[in-house]
C-alpha cells in the first residue's frame, strides 16, 4: 500500500498540472460514471492529501463535489498522454493534453464538505502537513501500553506512516518497535516525529524512500544497490536475515498485527 509521501506527490501533481483548467471528467470503466457526469467541465479548486487519503475538491455547485480516493493495495493514479486510455480506468481527468487515470483503487467516492470534515476528524496527525499537531498526539501515545511499532501503523494516530517508515525511523533512532508507548520519553517521541517529517518530505521530493545516512549508501560502503520493488536504500525493511549495516547482526522479522515487522535486535535493544 502506498505510504503518505506518494499521496502527497499525487496531490501536488494534480494541483500543478490541472490548476485553473476546465477538465473532462469521465469513468471509462463505468463504475464512477454518474458522479463523473456531475464534475465534467469543472475545475479543481484544490487537491489535498491527508495521510493515505486523497481529496480532489471541484468547483461544481453540487453538495457532493469532492472526489475521495484511497488507493489501497493495488490502486494507481498515473499521469499519461490524453490520447492513451488503456486498462480499467475508474476515473479519468483530462485537460486535452494530459490525463490522470485512476485504476484499481480501494475506493473512489464523491462526498460532501461535511463528509470530508468527518474523515479529517478521524485521521491522525500527518507529518507532511503544516497543520499537524504532534503535541496533541503525544498524550495519546504516552498513555498507551500498545507498542510504538503498533501505534506508528495506526492511521488514527500517525496518518500516512506505513510499514517502511515505521521500520526505518525506529531503526535510525535505536528504538525497539516493541517498546510500549508509556515507556517512551517525550524526547524520544519528538525524535520519532521529526525523523518522520524529514524522511517523508524527502520521499515527496524524490518519489522513493531512502533512509540510510550518507556513510551507508552503496557508494560509501562499496556494496550493491538494493533491488526491491519499493526501491530506495533502507536499513532493515525487507532485509530479514541480512547483516545490519551498523553492527553486522542479522536483521529480524516478525508479523505484528498482520504486517511484517523488521528490526535489528542489537541496534534496537529491549525487543521483547
Amino acid at each position: 500500500m502506498p505510504e503518505g509521501h506518494v499521496i502527497h506527490r499525487l496531490a501536488r501533481e494534480l494541483n500543478s498540472i490541472f490548476a485553473g483548467r476546465e477538465l473532462e471528467v469521465s469513468s471509462p470503466q463505468g463504475r464512477f460514471a454518474a458522479e463523473a457526469t456531475l464534475l465534467d467541465g469543472h475545475r479543481i479548486e484544490r487537491a489535498e492529501a491527508v495521510g493515505k487519503h486523497l481529496f480532489i475538491d471541484f468547483d461544481a455547485p453540487h453538495p457532493a463535489h469532492i472526489v475521495y480516493v484511497h488507493l489501497g493495495l493495488i490502486g494507481q493514479l498515473k499521469f499519461e498522454d490524453a490520447a492513451s486510455a488503456e486498462g480499467q480506468i475508474r476515473l479519468r481527468l483530462s485537460d486535452g493534453t494530459t490525463a490522470a487515470h485512476l485504476r484499481g483503487p480501494q475506493w473512489c467516492r464523491l462526498i460532501t464538505g461535511e463528509e470530508y470534515e468527518a474523515t479529517r476528524a478521524r485521521s491522525g496527525e500527518d507529518p507532511l502537513r503544516s497543520d499537524a499537531d504532534p503535541s496533541a498526539l503525544w498524550p495519546r501515545v504516552q498513555r498507551s501500553r500498545r507498542s510504538i511499532g503498533s501505534q506508528l501503523m495506526d492511521q488514527k494516530l500517525f496518518a500516512g506512516v506505513g510499514n517502511i517508515y515505521r521500520a526505518e525511523t525506529l531503526f535510525r533512532l535505536g528504538i525497539s518497535p516493541f517498546r510500549p508507548g508509556n515507556r517512551l520519553s517525550r524526547a524520544e517521541f519528538d525524535s520519532i516525529w521529526l525523523d518522520l517529517v524529514g524522511l517523508m518530505a524527502e520521499g515527496v521530493r524524490t518519489g522513493r524512500i531512502d533512509s540510510v545516512h550518507p556513510e551507508h549508501t552503496p557508494e560509501a560502503m562499496g556494496r550493491e544497490p538494493r533491488k526491491d520493488d519499493h526501491g530506495g536504500e533502507v536499513y532493515v525493511y525487507r532485509r530479514a536475515g541480512l547483516p545490519c549495516y551498523l553492527c553486522g547482526t542479522h536483521v529480524s522479522h516478525r508479523v505484528m498485527e498482520g504486517r511484517n515487522l523488521f528490526w535489528c535486535p542489537a541496534c534496537q535493544p529491549d525487543a521483547d
